[in-house]
């Protein structure tokens, strides 16, 4: 993250910092790749590569028996040295899978709860991020693959008890996540009739990143309000991201 001020000393009170912050969404599949193989420190190493600040990860395994009961989030957060904010979707005795929003950037949990789901449970996640004089909230989700489920579940989010909230008044917002839902779709539409789709206004042709080794559809997406300029856009598709994971990561370049 770079903080641009004006260079002259009569004009640095006048005209506010400018702060450029890298924003990532990134389906890591409870990191199993491709090639089947379970291997969180590949999916921190495709991450690494990126230099994110801010990191919004969908499908995390923490503490289930098929991934080995490791704790994805803490392993990956601990591997890039950032703090990590993770809210279970699904909880089954010991067992958890959910979402996260990971930074190096001063944070604070505001919210982590359950959406209404008549498919597999879905969930979301609400943080505070200190940006400069800024507070940037910051919304991770991974809608569910029914439309029914995905409009009830976004219409939660854009409503009072999350991005409606007083909490966000007047505040930079910036959502993440996997809304498994293309342009066409009413899911999508809900939300860009409030915001922006960052990789439209960034001045990249969009890409799909799902799946990842053909990637056709492009169901993960970053939205930002107004307050907030994308400046560029990458589907990051290398031979290491197209295994580590059955979804490629979106990487968007903003300004605020």
């Amino acid at each position: 993250m770079t903080d641009q001020t004006a260079a002259s000393p009569s004009t640095a009170r006048l005209i506010p910092a400018r702060h450029r912050l890298k924003i990532l969404s990134y389906n890591v599949h409870s990191c199993i790749g491709t090639d089947r193989r379970l291997d969180p420190a590949r999916v921190a190493e495709v991450i690494a590569a990126l230099e994110p600040d801010i990191i919004g990860l969908q499908e995390l395994d923490v503490g289930r028996s098929r991934t080995g009961g490791i704790d994805q989030a803490h392993t990956i957060a601990s591997l890039l040295q950032m703090e990590f904010h993770f809210h279970a979707a699904l909880n089954v005795a010991e067992e958890r899978y959910g979402d996260a929003i990971l930074t190096a950037l001063p944070a604070r949990m505001i919210k982590g709860a359950g959406l209404p789901s008549h498919g597999e449970q879905r969930g979301a996640v609400w943080v505070e991020i200190d940006v400069g004089e800024h507070k940037l909230q910051v919304f991770n989700t991974h809608l569910g693959l029914l439309g029914s489920d995905r409009m009830r579940q976004i219409g939660e989010i854009l409503g009072a008890s999350w991005m409606g909230s007083p909490e966000c008044q007047d505040k930079p917002k910036i959502l993440i996540g996997d809304f498994n839902a293309i342009p066409v779709t009413a899911t999508y539409k809900a939300v860009a009739g409030q915001m922006a789709d960052a990789p439209l206004l960034s001045g990249t042709k969009p890409r799909g990143t799902f799946p990842s080794r053909f990637p056709l559809l492009r169901i993960d997406h970053v939205f930002v309000s107004s307050e907030i300029t994308p400046v560029a856009t990458e589907v990051v598709s290398t031979p290491l991201s197209r295994r580590a994971s059955d979804h490629l990561p979106l990487l968007v370049t903003v300004e605020l």
